[in-house]
């Protein structure tokens, strides 16, 4: 069953890499008490997720963040060394938490993950974004297609706040 609108989010620990080195964050240090939006992609330096679904919140961090929202977090079925390279490499790092769920038991206990075998990447999140108040899920955006990164964007998110 997928993930709802009006659900509390699923306990979870996630890696992150940070500039003191690879930390564990869990889901009451991201999100209780805090207002965050969280996106995920099927993966790191992949091309949607890199040339656009990231870039878009990074430049709109600010007016995200100006909305009362108190943090940004992507997420990927990836491990922390990758999630790493990709905050260096896109200039992300420090400004958005860069979640590896390593084994996919956070997108599976979502109902988010997606079987992308046939394009050579195995069992991934599908891409999405929502809007977590205090640990319950007030906006969820689906998009169809892993190759789109519209309805899940910055921009869309930046309507809905």
């Amino acid at each position: 069953m997928t993930i709802a609108i009006g659900d509390k989010l699923p306990a979870a620990t996630f890696k992150e890499k940070t500039a003191d080195g690879p930390t564990e964050i869990g889901t009451e240090q991201l999100f209780k008490g805090k207002r965050v939006v969280l996106f995920a992609v099927p993966g790191a330096f992949t091309p949607t997720c890199s040339l656009n679904h990231l870039p878009g919140y990074l430049e709109n961090r600010d007016a995200i963040l100006s909305k009362g929202v108190d943090d940004i977090a992507v997420l990927a079925v990836n491990d922390w060394h990758v999630m790493g390279a990709w905050a260096q490499s896109s200039g992300g790092m420090g400004k958005i938490h860069f979640l590896a769920d390593f084994d996919g038991a956070f997108t599976k206990a979502l109902g988010l993950d997606v079987d992308l075998s046939a394009g050579g990447l195995g069992v991934r999140s599908k891409r999405y974004s929502m809007l977590i108040e205090d640990g319950v899920v007030k906006s969820l955006n689906i998009e169809e297609s892993p190759g789109q990164a519209t309805v899940s964007g910055a921009a869309a998110m930046l309507e809905q706040l």
